[in-house]
């Protein structure tokens, strides 16, 4: 079943695109925690975290933790915290969440971010990706 990640793989829904390699892809989240809340995926789709090889797994992490850094050059913030849920789309992605406080990371807490401030900000964090 596709999934809106995988129409966002394919190019046919937008997103905020922080960074792309073969395997994974880093994009703001439209409905963020925080300014700067991100989603690394990987672009093939898998629906849970661990069903993915151990190998696709490190990848994901590698990929996610640069990404982290990136944000962390970007976004005002205390650290960049890290969550995996799994339950609202069908498809591995993990969460990078600037963070201040643990109120940050509950997802009860939303922020609003007009789309030009959004396309700015994925501008700056992949500008920082490395």
């Amino acid at each position: 079943m596709e999934s809106i990640f995988s129409k966002i793989i394919k190019g046919t829904l937008p997103c905020f695109k922080i960074a792309e390699s073969k395997d994974f892809l880093a994009f703001l989240d439209i409905n963020p925690n925080s300014i700067g809340h991100t989603l690394c995926i990987p672009k093939k789709g898998v629906d849970k975290l661990f069903d993915l090889s151990e190998e696709d797994y490190i990848k994901l992490m590698i990929f996610s933790r640069k990404v982290a850094l990136a944000i962390e050059k970007t976004v005002e913030c205390n650290r960049v915290g890290i969550a995996v849920v799994g339950l609202e789309v069908a498809h591995v992605h993990i969460h990078l969440i600037p963070i201040n406080s643990i109120k940050d990371m509950t997802f009860s807490k939303k922020v609003k971010v007009e789309n030009s401030k959004m396309q700015k900000l994925a501008k700056q964090i992949a500008s920082n990706f490395n």
